[in-house]
């Protein structure tokens, strides 16, 4: 019997991994976990043979999450699913322990593939995300500025780059307004700039949003 649990804060996603992998595995049992406090308590009460894990969880990141879980439960494989593309990502999820890094968008026998693997003990990227790693080995030292920020300040320059006021990032990541306005001016210290309009000029041609 497999057994998997998928966090993620939206039903929907939730129940479409279901069908996907009930589907290609007809031995398996699932559990559900929709935000990190649900997901942390299922984790140490269950045994699991692998866990997916959204990004964006409320309350903490997805890459917060990770960090525990390599300390509580280290053998415990995670496979990362997010709506932002490897750009944004997929390093830090790796770094963090993560099995593998997939992004929402891909088929379903792709999904599929990465979990079959990652239950074997493999880890998972993308070709592009594997030749991407490659060029990092060949250019390592000059690194994008975006890779000094913390995973919370990456977070908060993506909302910003996306839109999203101050007070929208707030409720989002439940910070208060007042914290996201110090996240912003940690950003403009650390990146060298000194508006919001620097910050977002760079997101775009660095193509961390579209």
């Amino acid at each position: 019997m497999i057994r998997v649990l998928i966090a993620d804060d939206h039903a929907v996603v939730r129940r479409g991994l279901i069908q996907i992998l009930s589907e290609a595995f007809p031995v398996i049992e699932f559990g559900e976990a929709s935000n990190a406090q649900e997901l942390l308590k299922k984790v140490t009460e269950q045994t699991w043979n692998l866990l997916t894990l959204d990004i964006f969880m409320p309350g903490r990141s997805g890459i917060d999450i990770l960090g525990d879980l390599r300390q509580t439960h280290p053998r415990l494989p995670v496979l990362v699913l997010s709506v932002h593309s490897e750009d944004q990502y997929a390093r830090r999820a790796l770094k963090s322990g993560a099995a593998g890094y997939l992004s929402k968008d891909v088929v379903p026998f792709e999904l599929v593939d990465a979990v079959r693997r990652v239950l074997k003990g493999g880890r998972y990227v993308s070709p592009s995300l594997a030749e991407k790693l490659a060029m990092d080995l060949a250019t390592e030292g000059q690194k994008p500025n975006h890779g000094a920020l913390s995973d919370r300040e990456l977070e908060v320059l993506l909302m910003m780059a996306s839109g999203k006021t101050n007070s929208q990032i707030a409720d989002a990541l439940a910070l208060s307004p007042k914290t996201v306005s110090t996240y912003r001016a940690r950003l403009l210290e650390k990146m060298g700039m000194t508006t919001t309009a620097e910050l977002i000029r760079y997101a775009v041609e660095t193509h961390l949003v579209e």
